[in-house]
């Protein structure tokens, strides 16, 4: 199967981020065992996978949050773990599954802690910081709720929120875990129409983890199944949504027929297999 966003098969850009060979762990438990995952410029990619596989734990390693027991992650070539944590949160944001903001923070508020990575105590709240919280706010229709504390939203509102912290924090990589879950399906339609926006129109380097395989196939350019810590397999959802692919990872009978709407495949499940 096609390598993941190898830049010679599909004519991407280049590798932006990459897992090479990282095994990663909590405590004498391994999670992920010798992964290796290159992520272009420009690419939308989605891992799916079931419960427990380690999309999660990838995604914070990713993201810094945790340091591979082997092997590393490396940013624009760079060793991830060796790149100052501010200059990591320039480029990279990371959203974590269900977010909370402290009590009664504004929409405002928690938008403009976006651009915390760009201060220091020479250069403190400016100008652009104000154009870049407000041009966040509005390109995620949120200006008319800024002054709503965050708790007072909706689940859907609320994952725009956090999707217009990252905004303002002017990343060019966005990695967010499981963005739809508590949403009912039309506020998950609504949050990854604004990631597809975010990688359509603004060019952004979009990383998802999903569990609903149809709408994985749906927005993914680039699809990456996990089983048990390992990948198993990744290239575009035709490609990686197959019959055979459902049966090894997901243990799940099903037919893989076209989306009437979208045309990509579809997921159709029969049984369980054990």
């Amino acid at each position: 199967m096609t390598s993941l966003l190898d830049p010679v098969a599909d004519g991407a850009g280049p590798v932006r981020l990459a897992a090479e060979s990282v095994s990663l762990a909590y405590d004498d438990r391994v999670v992920v065992r010798d992964l290796d995952l290159q992520l272009t410029e420009g690419s939308l990619t989605v891992i799916v996978g079931p419960n427990g596989c380690g999309k999660s734990t990838l995604l914070r390693a990713l993201g810094r949050l945790l340091r591979p027991a082997r092997g590393q992650v490396t940013l624009d070539g760079r060793a991830i773990q060796q790149t100052p944590t501010r200059e990591v949160a320039k480029v990279l944001g990371l959203l974590p599954q269900a977010p909370v903001a402290p009590e009664g923070l504004t929409v405002a508020d928690l938008v403009a802690r976006g651009r915390h990575p760009h201060q220091t105590w020479l250069r403190q709240w400016s100008r652009s910081d104000e154009s870049a919280v407000a041009e966040a706010l509005a390109w995620t229709d949120l200006t008319e709720l800024a002054d709503r504390p965050v708790d007072e939203l909706s689940g859907g509102q609320r994952q725009r929120a956090w999707i217009s912290m990252a905004l303002a924090q002017g990343t060019d990589l966005l990695l967010l875990d499981e963005p739809t879950t508590y949403l009912d399906l039309s506020h998950q339609i609504d949050v990854l129409d604004l990631v597809e926006r975010l990688h359509t129109e603004r060019g952004r380097t979009v990383v998802v983890v999903l569990h609903d395989l149809n709408l994985a196939a749906r927005y993914a350019q680039r699809l990456v199944a996990m089983k048990d810590g390992v990948l198993v397999a990744s290239g575009t959802p035709a490609e990686v949504l197959t019959e055979d692919l459902l049966a090894e990872v997901f243990e799940l009978e099903a037919r893989v027929v076209p989306d009437p709407v979208a045309g990509t495949p579809m997921v159709v499940p029969v049984r369980r297999l054990r």
